[in-house]
C-alpha cells in the first residue's frame, strides 16, 4: 500500500469512507466506439457531491488526485475520472478504510477488478 495512504490519520480515513458510502458513486460506463481496438470505451469515476466544500476538500487532499468545482446552485462535485488515480489512489484507499455498507461492500471488489482489469489492457 502506498505510504501517502498509510499516512492518513484513521478518524479522517474512516469520516470520508462512511461519507462516501452514504454519498459517494463509483461508476463504470461502456460507450460503443466502432475506432477502437476492443469497440467499446470504458470509462470509470468516483464522485462525491456535497454544498459543503470543506469535506470534498478532504477527499481531494487525502486522496492526491481528482477535481473540484462548484455548480452555481452552490452545490460542490469533487470527482475522480482518470483510471490511473481511480486504480492507484482510490481503490487502495476503500481498500484500507471500509465501507459499513452491504451495498458498497458487495459492488466494490467488482468495480476494483474492472478497474484493474481496464488498467492491465485486458478490456
Amino acid at each position: 500500500m502506498d505510504a501517502r495512504i498509510l499516512r492518513v490519520p484513521m478518524e479522517i480515513g474512516y469520516y470520508l469512507a462512511g461519507f462516501a458510502d452514504g454519498e459517494g458513486s463509483f461508476n463504470a460506463s461502456f460507450r460503443p466506439r466502432p475506432d477502437y481496438q476492443v469497440p467499446w470505451k470504458i470509462s470509470v469515476s468516483f464522485n462525491v457531491s456535497q454544498k459543503d466544500r470543506v469535506i470534498l476538500a478532504l477527499f481531494k487532499r487525502y486522496l492526491g488526485c481528482g477535481t473540484l468545482r462548484g455548480r452555481p446552485d452552490g452545490v460542490w462535485y469533487f470527482e475522480v475520472t482518470n483510471l490511473n488515480a481511480v486504480v492507484e489512489n482510490v481503490i487502495p484507499f476503500f481498500d484500507r478504510f471500509r465501507f459499513l455498507s452491504a451495498k458498497k461492500n458487495a459492488t466494490s471488489p467488482n468495480l476494483s477488478r474492472l478497474w484493474f482489469s481496464c488498467k492491465m489492457g485486458r478490456i
